[in-house]
């Protein structure tokens, strides 16, 4: 178990407090005026899905969970259940929705993809900077237009919507942020 302070913690680590996983889904450093400045963060158990907000001060220190990353593939989703298969072992594994909150928007089947694991326990899923998505739906193309200030929405093949310049067309490829959601390129 390796410490962390607090003003290390970032988005989508996870910390064990006693016997709790706890995956972190929102952090603010606060520096009021004159007093000493903290960490409000958002934190989701990831065994149970309870949220809770605690603010920590700066000079806290969290136990950080050690994880494994194995690469594993996305097969399909049966309810709320999403399942992986590793790709040397064949060994599947679900992971629950609230689990991977926002991941499954950047995850198409077959896609291969790290999986976490703390101990033999799957706990959730490292995405990659970037992927490439197909553009199912958006308004037609404009003839002649620049990326300039101007966007409009993208409905993308795992149902995301992004705000995508006005030359993206239905059909085309583009490569969305998966930290922020954002449109960067066409693919």
């Amino acid at each position: 178990m390796a410490s962390i302070q607090a003003t290390r913690l970032r988005k989508g680590m996870l910390i064990k407090v006693g016997e709790d996983l706890l995956r972190i889904l929102e952090l603010q450093h606060v520096t009021p005026g004159n007093l000493r400045g903290f960490v409000r963060v958002k934190l989701r158990n990831i065994r149970n899905g309870a949220s809770s907000d605690q603010k920590l001060r700066s000079e806290d220190t969290l136990d950080r969970a050690t994880l494994e990353q194995r690469d594993m593939q996305y097969l399909y989703k049966d309810g709320d259940a999403y399942w992986f298969m590793d790709t040397s072992t064949y060994e599947q594994v679900h992971l629950a929705g609230e689990m991977l909150g926002d991941a499954m928007n950047y995850i198409k089947p077959e896609m291969t993809i790290q999986v976490e694991f703390y101990g033999s326990e799957a706990v959730g899923v490292e995405l990659p900077a970037a992927v490439d998505l197909q553009v199912l739906d958006t308004a037609p193309g404009i003839k002649g237009a620049t990326a300039s200030a101007q966007v409009k929405p993208a409905t993308l093949e795992t149902g995301i919507v992004v705000q995508v310049p006005p030359f993206v067309n239905p059909g085309d490829t583009v490569r969305v942020n998966t930290g922020s959601g954002e449109y960067l390129s066409r693919a």
